[in-house]
């Protein structure tokens, strides 16, 4: 097998002979037409960090630049990619922001549903058909206790703290002294026209101020002049 030698006066290197027959053409890396990345590593982690050629980088801040290093703060989504809402055609929502809105204040319902007083009874209703049907004598008492006596009424609970009131729902023949904290209209006409005595039973009066009872004690006197100076001037 012939070899060559390395002449050192020769400026070219020789290589020795092969059995290759086939052309080197081949052999030769193809450039490809489309921009490539160049991976560099620095550091002891060899943390690829990744610099787009001129070809395939996009257009930064004003104008184009060679070599672009991809950070946070210039990372965006694609053109196109990202796209607003599409409004509905309903409006801004509105609303009152923390406050109970005024529809939900409004009691919706009356009397305890509806978080009133207006629905709790205020009286015992007794009708003028439960006191004859009682069997009261001429003369007889009719108040509270006697209906109770009588078995007319058995208020229990809250009711048992409520005055009576007399209504007019049927008819009475016998005089009674009634005693009772209201009477209805139909109620009052029926018992004077039997010859009942009516009496009212005062209510319980309400606390107020010193100061507040004061003043009302001053409005009851100065009326009670005007209205007596008024009866003067009249039968004058």
């Amino acid at each position: 097998m012939a070899t060559t030698f390395l002449s050192l006066s020769s400026p070219t290197l020789l290589q020795p002979t092969s059995p290759f027959k086939g052309t080197t053409t081949a052999l030769k890396p193809t450039i490809r037409p489309y921009p490539y990345q160049k991976t560099q590593f620095w550091g002891t982690q060899k943390r690829p960090i990744v610099a787009m050629t001129s070809q395939s980088s996009p257009a930064v801040g004003v104008g184009s630049l060679s070599s672009v290093r991809l950070r946070l703060d210039n990372l965006g989504p694609q053109p196109g990619s990202r796209k607003k809402g599409k409004r509905k055609g309903r409006g801004e929502s509105a609303g009152q922001g923390g406050v109970m809105p005024l529809y939900r204040r409004i009691p919706k319902l009356r009397g305890i549903a509806g978080g009133m007083r207006a629905g709790l009874p205020k009286f015992v209703p007794v009708n003028l058909k439960d006191i004859a049907e009682a069997g009261f004598q001429e003369g007889d008492e009719v108040s509270l206790e006697s209906l109770k006596e009588k078995g007319l009424i058995n208020p229990s609970g809250r009711e048992r703290r409520l005055p009576l009131k007399i209504l007019g729902d049927g008819e009475l023949t016998v005089k009674l002294n009634v005693k009772a904290r209201a009477f209805s209209a139909a109620a009052k006409e029926k018992l004077e026209a039997a010859g009942c005595s009516l009496t009212h039973l005062p209510g319980r009066k309400k606390w107020v101020k010193p100061s507040v009872a004061k003043n009302l004690a001053r409005a009851e006197e100065y009326f009670a002049k005007k209205r007596a100076a008024a009866a003067d001037q009249a039968s004058a």
